[in-house]
């Protein structure tokens, strides 16, 4: 979802039908695929860097990131 796109009705009524723990399991899924992107990204801009200097970078991004 784009930042000036909104939930809908039928995307909330889905997410209130899911039990806390699916809710759970989505958001741990998006949050690791979130991780994925973002060191796919690192390698593109930083092809020099090492597997560890950008599991450190995505570590250091998330530790600090705000919404």
């Amino acid at each position: 979802m784009l930042a000036d796109e909104k939930t809908s009705a039928e995307q909330y009524a889905i997410y209130r039908k899911m039990l806390p723990a699916k809710r759970l399991a989505l958001a741990e899924s998006l949050y690791w695929s979130a991780r994925k992107l973002k060191a796919a990204w690192l390698r593109g801009q930083h092809g020099d860097w090492s597997d560890e200097k950008v599991s450190a970078e995505v570590t250091r991004l998330f530790t600090h990131a705000r919404s």
